[in-house]
This record gives C-alpha cells, structure tokens and sequence, in this order.
C-alpha cells in the first residue's frame, strides 16, 4: 500500500529566486553606448618628417628646426655656466673679492651656450662648459 505524499502547505507569499544585483548602468540610469569607442587615427597630410638629434656646440649649428621644420643655422646666446661660477667663488675665498671674483663671468670659455631657433624662437639646447 503506497501512500502519497501531499505537497508541502503553502504559505501565502511566494519568495521569488535570488537574482544578480542590477548593473551600474541599470541602477544608475542612463543610456547604453551605442558602439564602442573608436579613437580617430591621426591623419597624414603630407610626407613624413623625421629629424634626428643634432648635437649642439659652442658656435651656430646648421641643422633642421624640430619645432618648425625650417632648415637652420641656430641662434646663439651666452650665459655664465657653473665653471664660472665655482671659480668665482674659490677666488673670493682665496681673498679676492673686490671685483676679481666677477672675471669668469665675462671670459667665453666659462659660457654656456644657448641655442634657438631664430624663425620660431623655439628653444634648441645648451652646450655646458
């Protein structure tokens, strides 16, 4: 004699089926991207310029402005480097300090020398002394 079992006694309410929290979007609002993000490719207009690192030194270089792309003799400028200023400093502590101590920064080979670009003024490098 086989009994069958009767269902178990429902209670009223029904508890629905754990589901996944919503998205960000979803709980957030707003609109889905339509497509995904494709960044512009850069356009070439003309030919390819390459220039390469032109070493600076103590006089005008010829050389092809990065900045500009103009074919140059670099403009130059001077300014006192460290050498001058380290000797004028050990010669005001050897006692001359009278003026003596300012003799590096007017001498050439104690200069740093600064180069440009004399079409757009665009700073080239320094040669250090």
């Amino acid at each position: 004699m086989s009994k069958q079992q009767a269902p178990p006694p429902s209670y009223g309410f029904v508890v629905p089926p754990p589901s996944a929290p919503p998205s960000y979007a979803q709980a957030v609002g707003g609109v889905p991207p339509a497509s995904p993000f494709i960044p512009n490719a850069p356009q070439q207009n003309g030919p390819t310029i390459i220039t390469t690192v032109v070493p600076v030194g103590p006089a005008s270089t010829h050389m092809i402005c990065p900045s500009c792309h103009a074919e140059i003799n670099s403009q130059t400028t001077t300014s006192p480097g460290l050498i001058a200023y380290v000797s004028g400093f050990l010669i005001a502590l050897f006692g001359c300090w009278l003026g003596c101590c300012l003799i590096p920064c007017c001498i050439d080979e104690c200069m740093d020398v600064h180069h440009t670009c004399p079409h757009c003024k665009a700073y080239l490098g320094r040669h250090r002394r």
